[in-house]
C-alpha cells in the first residue's frame, strides 16, 4: 500500500534518469516511475552494448526511452526532475548546468525518504555500514515480527520500488553510501536516527578529481557522509564514535540533536557474535545504541544480536574444506578493511593464506603490509593496479611469500594447494573490483561459486 502522494507523484512528470546501472537499483527506479505514469528518458554515457541488459529489462515500458553516449544538457533542461545514479562525478558539466538552471536533482534513497514519510534509521561510515544496517534490520525483524523495510545501498534493491511496501506504521533501515547521502544533502533532509560507524580513506579516486589534494578530497568525502546528520531535527539521534564526532564538530552549523557515542563495552563480555573481530563488537555496539534509541529493551537487543547470522561478503565463514576454514571478505575494497580482517583471524603464528588484489583507489597500504608480514603465510594476488602498488610496498618490506596468478579461479586453486589445517583461507581483496569485474557483486558471486565446487 503506497501513500497516495507517492503513487501520484510521478504522474505526467518528465524524468531524466542518469546512470541507470546494471545491478537492478536504477532499473527498478526507472520502472517504478514509468508504472506510476511518468515519462522516462534514460541517459548513460556508457555505450548501449554495455547497457543492453538495462534496455532489455525496461523494454516493455512504452513510456521509457534511451539515449547513450556523451551527456547533452538538452536531455536535462526541461525535465521535472533528474534522478542521478550512484557515482556521477560531482563536477559532471551537465549536472553543474542543471544546478545553474534550477533543474531539480534527486537521488532515489532520499526521494524514498521524502515520499514515504516513514521513520528511517540510516547507517553510513567507511567500513561496517552493511554489517550494522543488517544487524539493526535483523533485530527489529525478529523482535517486532513485522516487515521492516530495508533499502539504500542494498544489492538489487530499488528504493522507489520499496514505496509499494510502505504501510502506515512502517519503519525503514537504510545503508547509505556517500553518493546516496549527496541526495539527502540536495533535499536538505537526514534520517531520524543516524548511525555513522567510522571514517577512513576511501573513494579517493573519485574525490581527488580536478587535481584536489588528499586533504581536500577527505574533507569532501566527509561532508557527503555528514549529510546523514546535518539536517536532523532536534528530536533526531546521532549514534557514532568519538573520532567521527570530533571531526563532525569542525563542520559549520550546530549539532542540536541527541548524540550517543558508542563503545564496545556496552556489550556483555560473554556475548558471542557470529562474526569474528573486535571491529564487529563495535559494530554490534553501534547497532545496540540505535535500537535502544527506537525503544527496544536491552534483553530484546542482545537476543536479536546473538541470532544475527552475519552478512555475505563480510568476514563470512562460508566453508570448511578438508579442515581448512574459508572466509569470504569480498566487500573489503580498501587496504584498511583487509588489515582489519587479518587482525580478526590472526593466530599466534602465520596462519592465513590470503587472496587479495585488484584496482588501486590511491589509499596508503603501509598498515596492510605490516599485517601481511606478521600473519600471512602465503599471499595469492589477482592482477590490478592496486596489486602492483602492494607488491612494490611488500618487496620494500622484505616480504617475498607472494604469487601473482591470472584470475580468481587460479587464486582459489593456489590457496587450496598451500593451506593446511589449522590455517585459514581468507579472500579479502583490499582493492576495488573494476579491473576485472563489472562490480564487486560479480566478484563475490564468482568466489562463492568457486568454493562451492570444492565442497
Amino acid at each position: 500500500m503506497e501513500t497516495s502522494s507517492a503513487a501520484n507523484y510521478f504522474k505526467d512528470k518528465h524524468v531524466t534518469v542518469m546512470r541507470v546501472g546494471l545491478i537492478g537499483r536504477g532499473i527498478g527506479d526507472a520502472a517504478y516511475i514509468a508504472e506510476m505514469g511518468g515519462t522516462v528518458l534514460v541517459v548513460d554515457d556508457a555505450p548501449q552494448s554495455v547497457m543492453q541488459p538495462a534496455v532489455d529489462a525496461l523494454t516493455k515500458y512504452p513510456n521509457i526511452s534511451f539515449k547513450f553516449g556523451p551527456y547533452d544538457f538538452a536531455d536535462f533542461k526541461d525535465a521535472d526532475l533528474v534522478l542521478v545514479g550512484a557515482g556521477a562525478p560531482l563536477e559532471e558539466p551537465v549536472l553543474l548546468e542543471c544546478k545553474k538552471a534550477g533543474v531539480r536533482l534527486v537521488q532515489s534513497a532520499a526521494l524514498f525518504a521524502e515520499l514515504s514519510h516513514v521513520p528511517i534509521i540510516g547507517v553510513t561510515g567507511t567500513r561496517g555500514k552493511s554489517t550494522v544496517t543488517h544487524m539493526i534490520h535483523h533485530v527489529l525483524s525478529v523482535t517486532t515480527g513485522e516487515e521492516v523495510l530495508l533499502g539504500g545501498n542494498v544489492r538489487g534493491v530499488s528504493n522507489l520500488q520499496l514505496l509499494k511496501q510502505v504501510k502506515e506504521d512502517s519503519l525503514c533501515v537504510m545503508e547509505l553510501d556517500s553518493w546516496q547521502l549527496q541526495g539527502f544533502g540536495w533535499a536538505g533532509i537526514s534520517p531520524a536516527v543516524a548511525v555513522f560507524t567510522n571514517f577512513m580513506e576511501d573513494h579517493l579516486n573519485y574525490y581527488e578529481r580536478g587535481g584536489k589534494s588528499k586533504a581536500e578530497a577527505m574533507d569532501l568525502y566527509f561532508l557527503d557522509k555528514a549529510q546523514i546528520f546535518l539536517h536532523q531535527e532536534e528530536s533526531g539521534v546521532l549514534v557514532t564514535t568519538p573520532e567521527v564526532f570530533t571531526r563532525a564538530q569542525k563542520l559549520p552549523g550546530s549539532i542540536g540533536q541527541e548524540v550517543i557515542l558508542a563503545d564496545a563495552s556496552v556489550l556483555p563480555e560473554d556475548m558471542l557474535l557470529s562474526m569474528p573481530g573486535e571491529h564487529n563488537r563495535l559494530n554490534a555496539a553501534l547497532a545496540y545504541e540505535a535500537l535502544k534509541a527506537v525503544g527496544l529493551t536491552e534483553d530484546e537487543i542482545f537476543a536479536g544480536l546473538a541470532s544475527f547470522p552475519g552478512v555475505e561478503g563480510r568476514l563470512q565463514l562460508i566453508a570448511t574444506l578438508d579442515g581448512v576454514r574459508v572466509y569470504n571478505d569480498n566487500n573489503a575494497t580498501t587496504p584498511q578493511a583487509t588489515t582489519v580482517a587479518i587482525k580478526a583471524l590472526a593466530g599466534d603464528d602465520k596462519n592465513i593464506v590470503l587472496i587479495a588484489g585488484g584496482a588501486d583507489k590511491g589509499i596508503d597500504t603501509s598498515a596492510l603490509v605490516l599485517g601481511i608480514v606478521a600473519h600471512v603465510k602465503q599471499l595469492v594476488l589477482i592482477p590490478g593496479t592496486g596489486t602492483d602498488a602492494l607488491i612494490a610496498a611488500l618487496e620494500a618490506a622484505g616480504y617475498a611469500n607472494y604469487v601473482v596468478v591470472e584470475n580468481l579461479t587460479a587464486a582459489v586453486e593456489e590457496a587450496r594447494l598451500v593451506a593446511a589445517v589449522p590455517e585459514i583461507i581468507l579472500f579479502s581483496p583490499g582493492f576495488a573490483s573494476f579491473s576485472q569485474y563489472k562490480n564487486e557483486y560479480e566478484r563475490n558471486d564468482e568466489f562463492m561459486a568457486l568454493i562451492k565446487k570444492y565442497e
